[in-house]
């Protein structure tokens, strides 16, 4: 069987979906990490599946390379014990009250953009006054998507689309931000 005809089709749609973004989304988003980093704040990142591995290498680099407080909580034992507490629904939003201070910011990565636990979560930012960026694909009208302050969105129902996308948009916002420093 001959792959290179799905291959041609991926990547296309991958190359579009990356492209689409208004670039300067990204120079705010490096704004308010600068701004987070500036009054040392903490970026609070979090994903479900293939997201969780998104917001954990976003995190990672935010550390290393960039010197700001970037946390992610993909920790095993914390999801069980707040889901166990709270419901599933609320893991992020415990974690949220645990761990975030006045001033923080917190990114919710979801390629539906409709996990309960993001939307939840989303609406505690709000109600706690904490910025909020979110990265969703799917439906155009997917719940997160209305939410953050800052709203990335990939116009693809394929998941491995939509995830690549948010993966290379966030570490665009790196390589921003260590260019910067240069």
């Amino acid at each position: 069987m001959e792959f290179t005809k799905h291959f041609k089709e991926f990547f296309n749609n991958f190359f579009e979906a990356c492209s689409s973004l208004d670039q300067a989304k990204l120079n705010e988003m490096c704004q308010l990490i600068l701004e987070k980093k500036e009054s040392q704040n903490k970026v609070l990142v979090f994903g479900n599946g293939g997201s969780a591995a998104i917001a954990s290498h976003f995190s990672t680099d935010l550390i290393r390379a960039v010197r700001v407080r970037g946390v992610n909580f993909n920790e095993a034992s914390l999801i069980t014990c707040f889901s166990n507490d709270f419901g599933y629904g609320e893991w992020i939003s415990e974690t949220i009250k645990a761990h975030a201070d006045p001033g923080d910011l917190v990114v919710l990565i979801s390629s539906s953009g409709n996990s309960l636990n993001m939307v939840n979560a989303a609406h505690l930012c709000h109600s706690i006054n904490l910025e909020l960026v979110t990265f969703s694909g799917f439906s155009e009208e997917n719940n997160l998507k209305k939410l953050g302050n800052l709203n990335f969105w990939v116009n693809s129902e394929n998941y491995n689309v939509v995830e690549n996308t948010h993966q290379t948009w966030l570490l665009a916002v790196i390589e921003g931000l260590v260019a910067r420093k240069s």
